[in-house]
């Protein structure tokens, strides 16, 4: 019998009520012991929907309070100094101030998981001492199991991948960690098998990237040292995001199972079984099933794979896998009553995705007609959405042709440009600014939702869009900023506001997927051929600048941002989207230009999201995500200031990248990891305008002016203070008013000190 698993199940819910608790908890409206019941009672709701549904072995201790790499460190007593531990199992009070931050202490850093819009919390190991505070694993395999009857698999990150991802130690530390680790997933496993666990996940995706041949070594250590402690326990070790490097290496641990991506990374997975085979003595864990991507599979080509599979493994062998966690994709296609009857039957969320598992489980190896009749609907499907006539403008696709074969540069060099664009603002040394979105007040959504029910007319709507743009470029005026925005009070999402606006795309109703903590994004599709239909940004962003005799910035999403923040269609290059989407940025960049805007702001906070794993493969899409965004910001004349903004990102291995971007300023996300960024500028120049972030606002703590001044300081050691820029590290939409008011005074407070004392030297 063919086995079926999903690598995990999304957190949040259908109706996102684990985000709604989440932030009950935070804002007092719920009691801990409530909190834990609810989150309960969440969390055993979709392992029964596995169950209901077939699924044979059920991922268990994939749910989180925030993120399993956080829930990661907190067992393991990884808690920086900065937060009140006293030993024991970590207070909720602990978990959720290093994520989000304390009123005394500030939040740990924040990046992507590997390739996806997920963040997780970076954990840091310096000054700690690694101790178990609980078995999570065990706790989750137990309440499964009396409350269900679940026989669950413990889901665990692994040593190499949890080492890798934490920062805090040199890399002469790295075995001196392992052996403090080490004991401690022993204690884990060994308690799991003597509770009768029969399978563990163990997750390393790492393995998916270029690691070290003494990265190797450790490996086999770290797996023979399980092997020799539990070895009544089955080990599922899990690679997922890519194929496995050092293929050889891996399939020779003694280990029970392998876990293998066979959608993204299909050729390399496939072409090393081709290669090499696979052991006799493991199971292979096959997966299959896209765990990131929207749409349905096409199992009749999927059932191929998979038979060609059969060569190296018998049916009790293998067992038919998501790619990766379905925590990456929305919970369920059911409640999507808006979609058109096309689309929404091409598509697949999580709980399809399950059912896809469990026929692809029951279908393989069989040689009858039993389920032919599912598969042959799917087959439809698929096909039928495939031929769709909006995947077919061949407008779109012959102007994007001619352009992407131009050469895609501004007039004049960035320092010519400099020059009359200076003459031109007549800017102060150090100016201010923000990223560009103000908070979102219930009052805001309030109007908005008034609005979509059409409860309120377009003229109501707009008419409160102006009333809160009045307000904010006043309060901007007040505290002193320089170059201000409208406040994008208009916009739902950065990305969804523009797919509104453009051909090509659809919108879910419920289509939310995790993105960090509580924080949710309902991602557009790209379904078809990406088209201008219209300016999008233009009457709000004029209207402010009416306001006021400072510049008012417009405010886009770039074309790789749009692209890497949507679910999109798999039958063309995510090349050939990133053209079409910067093609119709850049008319909407004219428009503003046109309508009188000079300072006009690309974001591409997304761009190293999308970098491939595997090293090889990056300076491709590099080249092309420059290209996109030049394609989008080259037309318009020296006087026009480009600005762009990213999330943070290791910026020395992406400077020359960055810099052929050719945008006029650059603001990057970098206050959890101010001091990296910094160090990565004393090896490398940047000759453009550049801001770093200045404080946290995904924190609710209100940095003070000295701390903002330090951080202002350490910055100008490395980088050109007539080049600098001081700003927010990210847009302020979800910042309460008053925490808002006093940052931004603050900071321009750590503004005017700094001016003060490099004005005679700049």
């Amino acid at each position: 019998m063919v086995k079926s698993s999903a690598l995990g199940y999304p957190r949040i819910g259908t109706d996102r009520e684990w985000k709604k608790a989440l932030e009950a908890f935070w804002s007092g409206k719920l009691e801990e012991p409530e909190f834990n019941s609810r989150l309960q009672k969440i969390r055993l709701n979709h392992l029964r929907k596995q169950q209901e549904k077939g699924i044979t072995l059920i991922p268990v201790n994939d749910f989180s309070y925030y993120d399993h790499v956080l829930d990661t460190a907190t067992m393991f007593g990884i808690i920086p100094k900065r937060f009140a531990y006293e030993g024991g199992v970590v207070p909720l009070s602990v978990y959720y101030g290093i994520a989000r931050g304390t009123k005394d202490a500030g939040a740990s850093e924040m990046t992507k998981w590997f390739n996806t819009n997920y963040h997780y919390i970076v954990p840091e190991l310096n000054g700690t001492t690694p101790v178990l505070t609980e078995n999570k694993p065990l706790k989750a395999y137990r309440e499964a199991k009396e409350k269900l009857g679940i026989e669950g698999k413990p889901v665990i990150v692994g040593p190499l991948t949890f080492l890798k991802l934490s920062k805090g130690y040199s890399l002469s530390e790295t075995d001196a960690w392992l052996d403090r680790l080490l004991p401690l997933y022993v204690r884990i496993l060994q308690e799991l098998s003597s509770e009768g666990v029969e399978w563990v996940q163990i997750d390393e995706p790492i393995l998916v990237t270029n690691v070290s041949a003494a990265d190797v070594q450790r490996l086999k250590t770290i797996y023979e040292t399980f092997a020799a402690a539990a070895p009544n326990l089955n080990i599922m070790l899990q690679t997922y995001f890519e194929s496995a490097q050092h293929y050889s290496d891996i399939i020779s641990l003694p280990v029970k199972g392998i876990g293998l991506d066979f959608v993204h990374g299909f050729s390399g997975n496939m072409s090393s079984i081709r290669e090499l085979g696979f052991p006799k003595d493991k199971v292979l864990g096959a997966g299959i099933i896209d765990g990131r991507g929207i749409w349905k599979a096409p199992l009749r080509e999927k059932l191929t794979i998979l038979e060609e599979l059969a060569a190296f493994v018998e049916p009790e062998r293998l067992v038919v896998q998501s790619s990766c966690s379905l925590l990456h994709v929305p919970v369920s296609v059911e409640q999507e009553t808006k979609l058109s009857y096309e689309l929404k039957d091409a598509l697949a969320f999580a709980d399809e995705k399950l059912d896809e598992l469990v026929l692809l489980a029951k279908s393989v190896f069989r040689e009858g007609e039993e389920y032919t009749g599912e598969l042959e609907e799917n087959n439809r499907a698929y096909q039928a959405f495939k031929r769709s006539d909006k995947r077919k403008r061949s407008d779109v696709q012959y102007a994007v042709a001619v352009i992407r074969n131009q050469q895609l540069e501004r007039s004049r060099p960035f320092s010519e440009r400099r020059i009359v664009q200076q003459q031109n603002w007549q800017l102060p040394i150090f100016p201010t600014t923000t990223i560009g979105s103000f908070p979102q007040s219930a009052e805001v959504r309030k109007a908005r939702q008034l609005w979509r029910k059409g409860e309120w007319s377009n003229e109501q709507y707009a008419g409160f869009i102006r009333e809160q743009t009045d307000i904010w470029i006043k309060l901007q005026e007040d505290i002193g900023l320089d170059v201000l925005v409208h406040g994008e009070f208009e916009r739902t999402d950065m990305v969804e506001f523009f797919g509104e606006k453009l051909a090509g795309f659809a919108f879910t109703q419920n289509g939310w997927v995790q993105s960090y903590g509580s924080r949710c994004v309902k991602p557009p599709i790209i379904f078809g051929d990406v088209a201008f239909t219209g300016e999008m940004t233009v009457e709000e962003t004029t209207y402010a600048q009416s306001r006021t005799t400072r510049p008012v910035k417009g405010m886009l999403t770039g074309p790789i941002t749009i692209m890497n923040w949507s679910f999109v269609r798999e039958d063309i290059p995510r090349e050939q989207i990133a053209y079409q989407l910067a093609y119709a940025l850049r008319q909407e960049v004219e428009a503003l230009e046109q309508a009188g805007i000079g300072m006009i702001q690309v974001d591409e906070p997304a761009v190293r999201e999308g970098l491939p794993l595997k090293e090889d493969d990056q300076a491709e899409y590099l080249a092309w995500a420059v290209k996109a965004f030049r394609m989008a910001t080259c037309t318009v004349k020296d006087t026009t200031q480009i600005h762009t903004h990213m999330c943070y990102c290791e910026f020395h291995d992406m400077i020359d990248s960055i810099e052929a971007m050719d945008a006029d300023v650059i603001s990057i996300e970098t206050s959890r990891s101010h001091g990296e960024l910094i160090h990565s500028f004393e090896a490398n120049t940047y000759n453009k305008g550049i801001g770093l972030g200045v404080y946290d606002i995904h924190s609710p703590r209100i940095p003070g002016v000295e701390e903002m001044t330090v951080m202002i300081e350490r910055a100008l050691r490395v980088l050109d203070p007539k080049l600098f820029w001081i700003n927010p590290d990210c847009g302020l939409k979800t910042r309460g008013f008053e925490e808002t008011i006093l940052s931004l005074k603050n900071m321009v407070k750590a503004t005017l000190i700094t001016r003060e004392k490099h004005s005679s030297t700049v």
